[in-house]
């Protein structure tokens, strides 16, 4: 993919799915991935903090690390990761990214919007370290604030539930009830009522606030989503991190119903292919695009920096196709995309 354009921050300030790692105590667990960095300088040293779940998520987390992943293998190095917990504090964000610093990563990348505050005080204390911020705007001169337009992916996965709904019922599932999921939902509520105004739409959080459980907690994914097939829902979509696992788990029970994916495409994702025949789509969300680029610019001495927001006209936020469930709709997706790209269609953010 091209290199996106940088963008106005505004607007985008309270995004992402993330929340983090801490580098000390009993908070965090760390892996080191791979060998030293190579002796003649051109190799990487990434550090990553993840959300909670981190690389293994199925979603969100592993598509950081696969852009991670691709700049180490073209470039050589190092890669530090540190995964998070529900318990973090303020505190521990601040030490974790620190420690990376003063290990000589660079760059150091947060995963999701809980790194916002912190990152905004550590990226000042190491001007010279280059900081990326998936789903969050961070004003430094050093950071790379990586931001994606959700809510049109989501109008798209909208429009493939409202016409593949058999029982004009569908549902929703955010994991935690911020800003950034809201782009979720209010982007894949516009896109089924934009298609059928008639069909009811179930809504649910799994937590509120700063109680992050909601992203990593496949019960209570598979709970909701269980709800709301009992309810009536044929069609549920989930942008819930691993809790969204519990949730295809649970549509997959049901023979008739599917399951909209996200972030990853979920139908090729070896844990979850014994639910891949009911999983009709993902919303894909290339993080790992975002996080290849910034790394590669890094390695080249050009570090990115200011806001880049990777758009659906920049296939930024894709709808994919496999299993073929959604081909014979290709075509009213291929119009809904074009008038999203061309404006004639101007997605919502919040609900």
């Amino acid at each position: 993919m091209r290199r996106v354009a940088k963008l106005s921050a505004a607007c985008i300030a309270s995004a992402a799915l993330a929340l983090t790692a801490t580098a000390c105590g009993s908070t965090s667990s760390d892996n080191d991935s791979g060998s030293p960095a190579s002796g003649d300088g051109k190799g990487v040293k990434v550090g990553i903090a993840f959300d909670v779940g981190g690389r293994g998520d199925r979603s969100f987390n592993d598509s950081a690390a696969r852009g991670a992943d691709k700049a180490k293998k073209e470039f050589g190095g190092d890669i530090k990761e540190l995964t998070a917990k529900t318990s973090d504090t303020e505190a521990d964000r601040e030490q974790r990214l620190s420690d990376l610093a003063d290990a000589g990563y660079n760059p150091i990348v947060g995963v999701g919007y809980a790194y916002a505050a912190s990152m905004t005080k550590v990226a000042a204390k190491y001007p010279k370290t280059t900081f990326g911020i998936v789903d969050s705007v961070v004003n430094g001169k050093n950071v790379d604030s990586i931001t994606f337009t959700e809510e049109q992916g989501s109008y798209l996965a909208g429009v493939a539930a409202a016409l593949k709904t058999k029982t004009k019922h569908v549902g929703f599932i955010g994991g935690v009830d911020v800003p950034l999921i809201k782009k979720f939902e209010a982007g894949y509520v516009q896109g089924v009522k934009d298609t059928d105004p008639k069909i009811k739409i179930d809504t649910q959080y799994l937590s509120h606030g700063s109680d992050t459980s909601g992203f990593a907690s496949p019960d209570k994914g598979k709970e909701a989503a269980q709800g709301m097939l009992d309810n009536g829902a044929d069609v549920i979509y989930s942008a819930a991190g691993s809790s969204g696992n519990g949730a295809i788990e649970a549509v997959a029970g049901k023979k008739g119903a599917w399951a909209i994916g996200v972030d990853s495409d979920q139908y090729s994702i070896p844990g979850l292919a014994k639910y891949k025949n009911s999983i009709l789509t993902s919303v894909v969300k290339n993080v790992d695009v975002g996080v290849y680029d910034l790394v590669k610019s890094v390695h080249d001495g050009k570090p990115l920096t200011g806001t880049n927001t990777y758009s659906l006209a920049k296939n930024g936020v894709s709808l994919s196709t496999s299993g073929g469930f959604i081909d014979d709709i290709k075509a009213k997706l291929d119009a809904a995309q074009k008038k999203i790209v061309d404006g004639s269609i101007k997605v919502k953010t919040t609900p």
